[in-house]
């Protein structure tokens, strides 16, 4: 059963759909899900329509480019990766979706797209945990369509045997990846990044010195907001963030365990660019839990005051994360992040 967002979310949605997933140049637009977060910390009406307006205008967003050809089922991963395909991917997905229902067409799909996630810097991801949260069939199929037209693959398992259930452990170990001090990205876009340290010949087996269990979901959650408490770094807010949307997205999944474990080669790739981190001791860790905070509810109404869209998603975010793992460390962070200490 399609469940249609409520009014007045709804509407600003459906103009969200106009446009291109991204905006020049490369970038992810942020649009569709940060009028979600909004809505859910209690923005207004009149917000949700203020925001989007000066969204729309300081990122000149672009229209969905037009149609090339159908997508046909029999080889509908012919164009992966193909950004001049967004209009047909989108219109498959979204007739896909209607077809098979949300959690059959992610069920049936996502396995096959779980290695490209890190294109447009795992926003594709982020559409589709936030579609799924709001329960919107079509921005499920855009979400997935997403996921294709920018799908990035990152490096298959090598075979070799884990040694450490640790996350840090593989973060740890970018400072031996050779060249990875001193690579040359295109551009200083996020995904630019992940795609050249993906592609240094000794990067591969990293994450496969990581032995994934369903505990390893916890431990990625400890580790990405050890992280961002230490650093406030712009790459390392996607491990935090990033980890809710999997979440949301891992419950539609058989086995959600390759999601996590290639979602973390995402994250192990931005290592460099974070500046090659030493995570804090635990008792660091224990001195920002016991900072004195704003309540939630002060740290809410001023990420909706905000006009940055990573102001919305971190303290969204975090909100959702601590409810699940239960450390009061994301409240400090979405604190700092919006500037209340």
């Amino acid at each position: 059963m399609t469940i249609i967002p409520a009014f007045p979310l709804g509407r600003v949605l459906e103009k969200t759909r106009c446009e291109s997933v991204e905006f020049p140049y490369l970038l992810a637009n942020h649009a569709p899900m940060v009028l979600v977060a909004l809505d859910r910390m209690g923005a207004s009406p009149e917000r949700l329509d203020e925001w989007y307006e000066i969204y729309r205008v300081a990122n000149q967003l672009v229209p969905a480019p037009p149609p090339v050809a159908p997508i046909e089922r029999a080889r509908w991963d012919a164009a992966l990766g193909d950004r001049t395909r967004e209009s047909d991917y989108r219109a498959y997905f979204i007739a896909e979706v209607e077809r098979l229902g949300t959690d059959a067409a992610i069920r049936h799909y996502l396995p096959l797209l779980i290695q490209g996630v890190a294109g447009s810097a795992l926003h594709p991801l982020m559409r589709l945990a936030y579609a799924v949260l709001n329960s919107d069939v079509k921005e499920v199929g855009t979400a997935l369509g997403y996921w294709a037209t920018c799908y990035l693959p990152l490096p298959d398992p090598t075979g070799i045997e884990p040694e450490t259930d640790d996350p840090a452990a593989i973060l740890a170990a970018m400072n031996d990846v050779a060249g990875a001090h001193d690579y040359v990205p295109e551009t200083d876009l996020l995904w630019h990044n992940i795609r050249e340290v993906a592609a240094l010949p000794d990067f591969p087996p990293v994450i496969d010195r990581l032995r994934i269990d369903e505990a390893t979901p916890r431990r990625m959650a400890e580790t990405a907001l050890a992280l961002f408490a230490s650093t406030m770094d712009f790459s390392a807010l996607h491990a935090v963030t990033g980890l809710h949307w999997a979440r949301l997205v891992a419950a539609h999944l058989d086995d959600p365990l390759p999601l996590y474990r290639v979602f973390w080669q995402v994250i192990a790739t931005l290592v460099p660019k974070i500046g090659f981190p030493a995570l804090p001791a635990a008792e660091a860790l224990q001195a920002m839990r016991e900072m004195r905070v704003p309540d939630w509810p002060e740290i809410r109404a001023t990420a909706v005051a905000s006009n940055d869209e990573h102001d919305h998603s971190l303290v969204f975010s975090a909100l959702q994360e601590q409810l699940i793992w239960g450390d009061p460390l994301y409240r400090v962070v979405a604190a700092r992040r919006v500037r209340l200490i």
